[in-house]
C-alpha cells in the first residue's frame, strides 16, 4: 500500500492558479502510475490527468489540456498538479491516486488520498 496526502487546495478567483501536491509514503513510489481525479458536489469522480512512473508520458482530459500540468518528483515522492486559468465550474475535491496501470479509469487505482478542496470564485 501507498499512503497519499494531498495539499495545496484553497480558494482562488476565476482565472487564477493553484498548485496541488501529493506526498506519497509506504511502498516504493516509483513503479506506480500517478493520477489526479476530481469530484464536484453531486457529481461522479472524474479523471483529470495521469503520469507514468518515469514521468515520460502524460495524458490529460480535454478540459485540462493546455491549462493543467501534471508532474512528479520521485526523489521527493511527490506528485504535482499545476492548474492555471481556473474556472468556477472546476470547484471540486481533487484526489491523487496511485496504480500499476497508465489509465484514465478509476478502477485502475487502488491507492487514494483523502482529497483537497479547490474552490474557484466567480
Amino acid at each position: 500500500q501507498v499512503q497519499l496526502v494531498e495539499s495545496g487546495g484553497g480558494l482562488v478567483q476565476a482565472g487564477g492558479s493553484l498548485r496541488l501536491s501529493c506526498a506519497a509514503s509506504g511502498r516504493t513510489f516509483s513503479p506506480y502510475a500517478m493520477a489526479w481525479f476530481r469530484q464536484a458536489p453531486g457529481k461522479e469522480r472524474e479523471f483529470v490527468a495521469v503520469i507514468t512512473w518515469g514521468g515520460g508520458s502524460t495524458l490529460y482530459t480535454d478540459y485540462a489540456t493546455g491549462r493543467f500540468t501534471i508532474s512528479r518528483d520521485n526523489a521527493k515522492n511527490t506528485l504535482y498538479l499545476q492548474m492555471n486559468s481556473l474556472k468556477p465550474e472546476e470547484t471540486a475535491v481533487y484526489y491523487c491516486a496511485a496504480g500499476v496501470e497508465f489509465t484514465t479509469h478509476i478502477s485502475g487505482y487502488d491507492n487514494w488520498g483523502q482529497g483537497t478542496q479547490v474552490t474557484v470564485s466567480s
